[in-house]
């Protein structure tokens, strides 16, 4: 089957958001600043109810009951753990390093995004792609407590000590384990929590059936509408200030973009030759492919200032990681068509569908 219209024009959705958010920016200059300013105890509240929006209808799709019957288990979470706390990493080290060898302070803002696992956008970008939500939920899970446990010995591995191996300076890095868990808490706790509390509530008075056909599809759009608000946010808070650099924005983009394609085609293809079923293979691919910008830039500003460089490289994270993320849908889908026939699913895995484009990339969404 083909896509459906509103599966072709997913992009132009998003498109459309970026420009009517520059023009909201562009328009009325002082926007961005005020939004930024609606703050609960530093988190900005604007960004955290477009996070909530986009994650509630898809952690309340997810079946709790059955994680244990998701195909999860100790090579997968393994696996997870590798490529999302030493191989993305270091792959984001290495390009920040070459690639921006003569400017160290975007340079520190990329290594910051990349030990900022994700924990909020990348559950839209696994539903899209028709991967396993279960897994993807428990995913993001084990990456937030690795996030409160790890991010700060981390940040000052590579960004006080490492550097001093070539010749560098390193930059002070004090992460406090509660500017961690706060962004943890507001961006996965919040929407996850209601999640939960709203299947088994529901499931409970209304039974299972009704809450699979009836209520979910009901709650699904609100997951796209979240994301193109979100994008518009963005936009209006930082894209006038991004349109201001272009030359900059652009030697941040290359990184970026190279770490997205790197990080999702080497966990595509090694959790593919580890035998795992697409719907985890998509799992685990955007899981290792994502990043925390929201904490990222929380961080940069935090420790360098809202005009520093490293803030700047952090704004630019999202704005590209959007477009990058929606492409690598598409090839997600893409590979799954040539690489995992109809038929039973791999050793430890669930079925695979006959009929890989018969849901659709926005099927539940």
């Amino acid at each position: 089957m083909k896509l459906s219209l509103l599966d072709r024009l997913l992009p132009v959705w998003i498109l459309a958001a970026m420009a009517l958010g520059i023009a909201l920016g562009r328009l009325a200059p002082g926007l961005g600043a005020l939004l930024d300013q609606v703050k609960v105890s530093d988190v900005s509240l604007p960004i955290a109810v477009g996070l909530f929006l986009m994650m509630y209808p898809v952690l309340a799709k997810v079946r709790y009951g059955k994680l244990r019957q998701s195909g999860l288990n100790r090579k997968l979470l393994g696996t997870s753990l590798v490529l999302n706390w030493l191989v993305g990493p270091l792959v984001m080290f290495a390009l920040a390093w070459l690639l921006l060898p003569d400017l160290p302070h975007y340079r520190t803002g990329l290594v910051l995004i990349g030990l900022a696992r994700c924990i909020a956008m990348v559950l839209i970008w696994n539903m899209l792609a028709c991967g396993n939500g279960e897994i993807a939920a428990v995913l993001v899970a084990l990456n937030s407590l690795f996030q409160i446990g790890f991010y700060s010995l981390l940040g000052w591995l590579f960004i006080t000590v490492i550097p001093t191996w070539f010749g560098a300076a390193g930059a002070a890095l004090h992460v406090s384990i509660w500017m961690i868990a706060r962004s943890v808490l507001v961006f996965l706790g919040i929407p996850l929590a209601a999640g939960a509390l709203t299947r088994f509530g529901l499931e409970r008075a209304r039974g299972e059936a009704w809450y699979e056909t009836r209520f979910v599809p009901r709650i699904a759009p609100l997951a796209l509408l979240g994301l193109l608000y979100t994008i518009v946010l963005m936009f209006a808070m930082q894209g006038d200030r991004i349109l201001r650099a272009p030359l900059d924005v652009a030697r941040i983009a290359l990184p970026l973009v190279l770490y997205f394609a790197i990080m999702f085609l080497l966990a595509f293809l090694l959790s593919r030759a580890l035998g795992f079923s697409y719907d985890q293979v998509a799992a685990l691919s955007f899981t290792a492919a994502g990043n925390n910008f929201e904490l990222a830039i929380a961080v940069a500003v935090g420790l360098f200032g809202i005009s520093s460089g490293e803030a700047l490289a952090g704004v630019v994270g999202p704005l590209i990681e959007v477009p990058a993320l929606l492409g690598l849908v598409y090839l997600s889908l893409w590979l799954r068509e040539r690489l995992f026939p109809a038929g039973p699913s791999a050793p430890g895995g669930s079925e695979v569908e006959a009929s890989p484009r018969s849901r659709g990339v926005s099927e539940g969404v």
